[in-house]
């Protein structure tokens, strides 16, 4: 047994090491690890070419503890454990259940400590004596010194020990293994486990004694068990169904004995990628989705869209299915806001809460696998939540007085990780149901290619001035490119949506949406005009006159721009410069400009201007047109002119970002009546739509406005943790009051960040900045997060 005073003392990496190096010596191996782990064990597979086991007295019984490790062991010459925490930790409030300590009690196993001497010396001496002396039932037989310094504090700390030092294991931080969130990364994932592990081998085995290893292991005395049998434990279905098992990169949290008991109830058990494999194993009469990092892989999940399809018809249709953790992230609507299988009506994304228990559950009813009131012992692992509770399922499981995952007949789903070697009777019944169901139908012949789905560059248009943020989406993107807000629309919304569509067989009057923007304004109905969003507000303008010299600030919003230049009109440039903080210099608009077009606050760049240095603008024949289409995500819409009557000054609003509304197309401009009528003239009868009509008449109303000041808040915290992120990497940001922020994140990265599925928009497109810029749209922080993610990925591998 190699334990350890602590987590972090270096145990995973002599228990590899030390498994590897036997293995190398000729001897064949056996790799055990205490505790509900998945991911020590795939490193151990890969040292001993055999399956990691686990040994977790919680999950599957005292009593199973010793035949298990026979099970794993057989026809092994050595078998190494690695244990768990620190040797005495165990299941809180036990005393010590299902500790190392209590593993090494129950099979006799002698224990070697590792301990972490980096910054020790005597006290090593006294915290290994300590150890060795608590439980007289643990036989603590020598000591690895890990993280080795200077020779001379070596020899300090042999003199204070009073067991034998079997090795001497010097820092080597090239060795280090990655983690993540909930660990280290799964040796699945990483290309080059197998050359690190042999690394790990070589270097125990220079600095370990391995026939020292070896003459402790020789003290363990014989086990009076009978190894574990699968073949004792279910008894053959007919027909040998096929069950589907869920693997590859996104997948690799399994108990090897959950197969071997499929196996042994006549089951084909049937590996299959949910990353690359387009469809299910032909046959398939059951699935099992087991736990793993899908967090770390939504996006290159949602891209196989046919076997997501497959698979929500499938699961629908009543195909047995078991999905634990990752298997039932799999099968909800969205993960993270990238879309699953929509099996379960409920979507999850990364939280800051780490949920880790080692609970006993009960069965709510009786479903695919329990029966009501059954007991189990489980574990709970991570970090992400639901956002809403699944509707219309019966719960799965109550765990500490809360009702956790889905169940039915054909469907068990949940958070709870169970060895199925101490609860048989979950592999009988999924097997029965198996061995009852109808093969799964195939795909469709016409799907396309994979190629079809990955994550092409966007189109060029041939004009940068008509680019927008939706050209950088595509599936499975991760979208940070669109400043369309990321919550659902309030409920009132939606009521004047619905209410918009059964008006819709009367042409569409916008009188009350008139009115209702005066109201807010504080203006006349006649000083406003509803349009088909902002754009179609341009539009009007470019048309309304023969202007003379017409000048737009950029960088800004290129649609203004292109619409004069549609209507025929030359377009002065004024640049904001990056020294002055891309701030409005009013001096800089020349004074014969009759048209002078500015974003406030502006796209991309997230500037908000003084409304006192816009008003330096005017002068006698002049308009000043102010895009103010995202100043409601600005905190009390600061320095807006929508209520400044002065003639000369037209204000456009747009509705459709903040409330969600980019394909219903509803903004307006406000104005001097003169310049309204002027305007009106020029629309297209009936362009605004009735739900854009209704929603413009609702988004404007007291509940809108109590909202809107919400979501302005909480966007404000959210840009202040994507502010802080990128500054934290060194990323140049400019100061921004609004819903994006524009970064230099450098040449190539966008690019970069696309490939790992995440689409930013570009901001070449804008007149003044150059392809080392990118516009990021603010999402809540776990969205950031993993734009984050993605952004040191890319930066590792350059």
């Amino acid at each position: 047994m190699v334990a350890a005073p602590s987590t972090g003392q270096g145990k995973t990496t002599v228990a590899t090491g030390l498994m590897a190096a036997l293995r190398a010596r000729g001897l064949e191996v056996s790799g055990h690890k205490v505790g509900p782990d998945y991911i020590d064990p795939g490193y151990h597979a890969v040292a001993t070419g055999r399956p990691g086991r686990n040994l977790d007295p919680h999950q599957v019984g005292e009593e199973r503890i010793g035949p298990l490790l026979l099970h794993g062991a057989r026809g092994a010459d050595v078998a190494v454990v690695e244990g768990v925490m620190g040797l005495h930790d165990g299941r809180l409030g036990t005393d010590g259940f299902a500790s190392t300590a209590h593993v090494a009690a129950l099979t006799r196993t002698p224990v070697v400590l590792v301990v972490d001497i980096a910054r020790m010396s005597r006290s090593v001496g006294a915290l290994v004596a300590g150890m060795a002396a608590y439980d007289p039932a643990v036989e603590v037989v020598g000591v690895v010194l890990n993280r080795a310094g200077s020779p001379r504090n070596v020899e300090e700390v042999r003199r204070s020990l009073h067991l034998p030092v079997l090795g001497v294991v010097p820092r080597e931080e090239s060795l280090a293994t990655p983690s993540r969130h909930l660990g280290l990364v799964p040796a699945a994932e990483r290309d080059e486990a197998t050359a690190l592990v042999a690394r790990l081998g070589e270097h125990v085995a220079k600095h370990v004694d391995l026939d020292a290893v070896l003459d402790v292991a020789r003290t363990a005395p014989a086990l009076d068990a009978t190894p574990w049998d699968p073949a004792r434990e279910v008894s053959p279905v007919p027909g040998g169904p096929v069950v589907a098992v869920a693997g590859g990169r996104a997948f690799t949290f399994a108990y090897a004995e959950t197969e071997e008991l499929l196996a042994a109830a006549g089951c084909r058990v049937v590996r299959f990628d949910p990353l690359t494999d387009r469809a299910l194993p032909d046959g398939t009469q059951a699935l099992l989705l087991g736990g793993g990092f899908p967090e770390e892989h939504a996006r290159e999940l949602a891209r196989n869209t046919a076997l997501l399809a497959q698979v929500r018809d499938a699961v629908r249709g009543g195909l047995p299915t078991v999905a634990e953790c990752a298997g039932m992230l799999y099968l909800l609507d969205s993960l993270d806001d990238t879309p699953m299988a929509g099996v379960i009506g409920t979507s999850a994304a990364m939280s800051e809460r780490l949920v880790l228990r080692y609970p006993v559950a009960r069965a709510v009813g009786d479903s695919l696998l329990t029966r009501a009131g059954e007991e189990v012992r489980g574990h709970e692992f991570h970090r992400t939540a639901l956002t809403r509770a699944a509707r219309g399922w019966t719960p799965a499981w109550e765990v500490d007085r809360e009702l956790i995952g889905v169940a039915s007949p054909t469907l068990h789903a949940s958070y709870l990780h169970l060895h199925w070697a101490g609860h048989p009777q979950l592999a009988r019944r999924f097997t029965e149901a198996a061995a009852a169901a109808a093969p799964v139908a195939g795909p469709p012949l016409a799907e396309p290619e994979p190629t079809a789905v990955e994550p092409q560059e966007p189109q060029e248009s041939t004009d940068p001035l008509l680019h927008h943020g939706d050209r950088e989406l595509g599936p499975g993107l991760l979208d940070l490119a669109v400043n369309v807000h990321p919550e659902p629309r309030p409920a009132w919304l939606e009521r004047a949506l619905a209410e918009g569509v059964r008006a819709s067989t009367s042409y569409p009057d916008p009188a009350a949406a008139r009115v209702a923007i005066a109201e807010l304004h504080r203006r006349r109905p006649d000083e406003v005009l509803v349009t088909a969003g902002a754009a179609e507000a341009f539009e009007l303008v470019a048309r309304w006159k023969q202007w003379r010299h017409v000048v737009v600030v950029h960088p800004q919003f290129t649609e203004p721009h292109a619409a004069l230049e549609r209507a025929g009109h030359r377009v002065t440039v004024v640049h904001c410069r990056a020294e002055d903080g891309y701030r409005l210099d009013p001096a800089a608009v020349p004074e014969d400009a009759d048209l002078v077009v500015l974003g406030n606050p502006t796209n991309p760049t997230g500037v908000l201007h003084p409304a006192a240095e816009i008003l330096r603008l005017r002068r006698p024949k002049r308009v000043v047109l102010v895009d103010e289409a995202f100043i409601d995500t600005v905190e009390g819409e600061r320095e807006s002119l929508a209520k400044d009557r002065r003639r000369g000054l037209l204000v456009v609003r747009s509705l459709t970002k903040h409330w969600s509304l980019p394909g219903i197309r509803v903004g307006y401009v406000v104005g001097n009546e003169r310049s309204i009528a002027g305007l009106a003239a020029r629309q297209v009868p009936w362009s605004v739509s009735t739900p854009a009509i209704h929603a413009a008449t609702a988004c404007t109303g007291p509940a809108a406005v109590a909202e809107a000041a919400r979501r302005a808040a909480r966007i404000a915290g959210w840009r202040s943790v994507l502010v802080a992120g990128l500054a934290e990497r060194g990323v140049e940001v400019v100061e921004s009051q609004a819903s994006f922020v524009l970064a230099r994140l450098g040449d190539g990265a966008r690019a970069a960040l696309r490939e790992r599925g995440v689409a930013v928009r570009r901001a070449d497109t804008f007149p003044g900045l150059d392809g080392s810029w990118a516009r990021i749209a603010v999402r809540p922080p776990e969205t950031t997060a993993l734009l984050l993610a993605a952004l040191d990925a890319a930066r590792l591998q350059a």
